[in-house]
C-alpha cells in the first residue's frame, strides 16, 4: 500500500537532491568559459558582458558579485606561481613587474573560500596603485608572505592555499582584443621557510 508512494518519494529526493548537488558542484568548479591566461594570471573578459555564457552568469549570481562593465575594468586572478605550483601561505613569493595600463589597480589575497584571510588584524591585506612603492622605471616588487617584510608587503594566510586578485580599473585592456600581448606581473616563489 505504501510501497509505490515511498518509491516515488525516494525517486523525487534522489532527482532533486542530485540535481541541486550537481548544480552547486558545477558552479564551484568553473567561473565560465572564455578564460584568458597570461602567465599565472587568468581573466574572464566576457563574464561581465551580455554575451556571457550561462555558467558565468550563474556563478556571478551565486556569489552575489557585481562585475565591472567592459569599459570599467577587468579582474585577473592567480592561484599558482610562474612554475604552476599552487600558492601557499607556507611559502614566500615576490610579485614583480608592472601592470598593464590602467588608471588605477587593486591587489588583494583571499582564501580559497573567497574570504579575506586576515580581517580584523592590522596587516596589509590589500595594495593599490597609489600606495605601492615603485622604482625609477615604474616597476614594483611586492613580497607576499605571512611574515612582515620591508618595502611593499602583502600579508597572506599563514597556512593553506590562497589566491590573488588584481583588478585593473578604467583600463583600455578591458575592451581590447589584444589581451594575449599584455605583460602581467610575475609571481616567483623565493622560499618555503614556513613548511
Amino acid at each position: 500500500m505504501f510501497r509505490l508512494p515511498f518509491l516515488v518519494l525516494v525517486a523525487l529526493v534522489v532527482a532533486f537532491g542530485g540535481g541541486i548537488w550537481s548544480t552547486l558542484v558545477a558552479l564551484d568548479a568553473t567561473t565560465g568559459f572564455g578564460a584568458i591566461r597570461l602567465g599565472a594570471w587568468e581573466a574572464f573578459p566576457q563574464a561581465q558582458t551580455a554575451d556571457a555564457d550561462p555558467y558565468a552568469k550563474a556563478h556571478r549570481a551565486n556569489g552575489g558579485r557585481l562585475l565591472y562593465g567592459t569599459a570599467e575594468g577587468l579582474s585577473f586572478t592567480a592561484s599558482v606561481d610562474q612554475t604552476g605550483q599552487r600558492l601557499s601561505g607556507r611559502c614566500t613569493y615576490l610579485l614583480s613587474g608592472q601592470t598593464p595600463v590602467a588608471r588605477a589597480w587593486t591587489l588583494f589575497a583571499a582564501t580559497v573560500k573567497g574570504a579575506a584571510p586576515l580581517t580584523g588584524q592590522d596587516l596589509p591585506v590589500a595594495l593599490n596603485s597609489r600606495t605601492v612603492l615603485r622604482d625609477a622605471t615604474g616597476a614594483f616588487i611586492i613580497t607576499l608572505s605571512p611574515d612582515a617584510s620591508a618595502g611593499n608587503w602583502l600579508a597572506v594566510p599563514r597556512d593553506g592555499p590562497f589566491y590573488l586578485t588584481l583588478t585593473l580599473l578604467d583600463t583600455p585592456t578591458a575592451g581590447s582584443s589584444g589581451l594575449i600581448d599584455l605583460a602581467m606581473p610575475r609571481i616567483d616563489r623565493i622560499g618555503c621557510a614556513h613548511a
